[in-house]
């Protein structure tokens, strides 16, 4: 039985990943604010050093698999430098601090959580995303305090993108890192936001030429996918599981 640690495990795809991994058969080592193996604060450094090292404690060899899926809302956030701080930073942190743990681990393979959000979005100033992608916290939680909560989402996933291309090239030939890119998907984050008088409605107008919004196991799929053998000559993918909505946005961009 191998051993895969899934950041935002008790979520709604993040839950979802997790039930998805242990069916087939991998032991899941949870991380989240509440009910979880390692109950975890990804919004600060010492928060993240902390369940680096609670995640090395629960796993005797190394860790076989690694999913980051933490991650919380633009608009039901505040401050909306948490939102940085804890979507990239909390993120990134952690890949780069269990990046060791999982040499020799059965899958040797990460997966990231972004959103399609990150090209949704046109990025006039990007500041927020060189701080982060710089490793400046601080400059990137000032950046975000400036900024709409949705445009900080956006940003943030789009620098962990980024970040995880960064990384499949630092990782190789021995490791893999890749990336789901969601659209809308009815989980208890997104719940709240409909509830907002504005993000709401821009939500609900949010174009998918499949018509219809995602399913948790439908993101989890994706997420397995990438992190399974199946895909053990992809690294560096940033996989759209979003019908087709990037398509539509960004039908040049290749």
């Amino acid at each position: 039985m191998g051993v895969v640690a899934v950041t935002g495990s008790a979520g709604g795809i993040g839950g979802a990943i997790r039930r998805r991994i242990e069916a087939e058969g991998q032991r899941v080592i949870g991380v989240d604010v509440r009910d979880a193996e390692v109950i975890a604060d990804l919004s600060s450094r010492a928060g993240r050093a902390a369940t680096i090292a609670a995640v090395g404690e629960q796993c005797e060899g190394p860790l076989d698999g690694l999913v980051v899926a933490a991650g919380i809302g633009g608009s039901t956030s505040a401050p909306a430098s948490s939102v940085a701080r804890i979507n990239y930073f909390g993120a990134a942190d952690l890949l780069v601090g269990l990046r060791d743990r999982l040499v020799g681990g059965e899958l040797g393979a990460a997966v990231a959580i972004a959103s399609n959000s990150a090209t949704a979005m046109p990025v006039n100033d990007p500041t927020l995303v060189d701080c982060c992608l710089a490793g400046d916290e601080e400059g990137a939680a000032k950046a975000a305090e400036s900024m709409d909560g949705e445009a900080v989402y956006a940003h943030s996933k789009l620098a962990l993108a980024r970040k995880v291309r960064r990384l499949a090239v630092e990782w190789a030939p021995g490791l893999r890192i890749n990336a789901v890119a969601p659209g809308p998907v009815l989980t208890p984050l997104t719940e709240a936001a409909l509830q907002h008088p504005v993000t709401g409605d821009l939500i609900r107008a949010f174009p998918i030429p499949l018509d219809r919004w995602g399913e948790k196991d439908e993101i989890a799929n994706a997420a397995w996918f990438l992190l399974s053998r199946e895909s053990s000559w992809s690294t560096g993918i940033v996989l759209f599981a979003d019908g087709g909505t990037d398509a539509l946005l960004n039908p040049d961009r290749l």
